[in-house]
């Protein structure tokens, strides 16, 4: 199970500072919407630099454009990009088609999905890579991811992400439904000691 770790709503600074004391404990680097849109591609590219055996997820949140956008995270050294999977079939298709073309992959951000026939759905059109999502806003009305695992219920042949708002107090129920990737942000990035946060969280999943 690989811890990701989100870098979202962090300055510049503050991403190669949690990067560099989180390192041993983390296996994927996602660099957040917010950090993009505030930092562009250089950012993603700089993070590569720095990190060139890491795994790079750009959080593109892609919903349209899916060829542009995709060519611009990949040609920037992510290894992974999002697209939401509210986008039109075609978007993820193309998508898809760009990733395959530069051995790279394409998570399907579930948010705001709430029946499982669109992850079939996404899945016949050969996705193989869904994130389970809370979003921000939704997290701060009490909402958290242990309902989200419904959408994938019955469903084989996918790999699964979740994200939203996990903490050391609520990974343990989720590490139960074996996800094969934990996304983690502010439980990280905000913690007084990121490293001591990032250890723990890894050593719970390795129990």
């Amino acid at each position: 199970m690989n811890i990701q770790v989100a870098l979202d709503r962090l300055t510049r600074e503050e991403c190669f500072q949690i990067l560099e004391k989180t390192g041993p404990y983390v296996d994927w680097i996602e660099v957040g919407t917010g950090v993009i849109k505030e930092y562009g591609m250089p950012i993603i590219r700089e993070i590569r630099e720095r990190y060139p055996d890491q795994i790079i997820v750009a959080d593109m949140k892609t919903c349209d454009a899916g060829i542009h956008e995709a060519i611009q995270a990949f040609d920037a050294g992510a290894d992974i990009t999002t697209v939401m999977a509210f986008s039109a079939d075609k978007t993820i298709k193309d998508t898809l088609e760009v990733a395959e073309k530069h051995g790279k992959r394409v998570m399907i951000d579930l948010l705001g999905v709430s029946e499982n026939k669109r992850v079939q759905e996404i899945q016949e059109l050969g996705v193989s890579l869904v994130s389970l999502h809370i979003g921000k806003d939704m997290q701060e009305t009490g909402a958290g991811t242990d309902n989200l695992f419904h959408l994938i219920q019955g469903i084989s042949g996918l790999e699964t992400a979740v994200a939203g708002g996990i903490t050391l107090e609520t990974l343990p129920s989720i590490v139960e439904k074996r996800p094969d990737t934990v996304i983690i942000g502010s439980a990280i990035t905000k913690a007084t000691d990121p490293a001591e946060a990032a250890r723990a969280m890894k050593g719970l999943i390795r129990k």
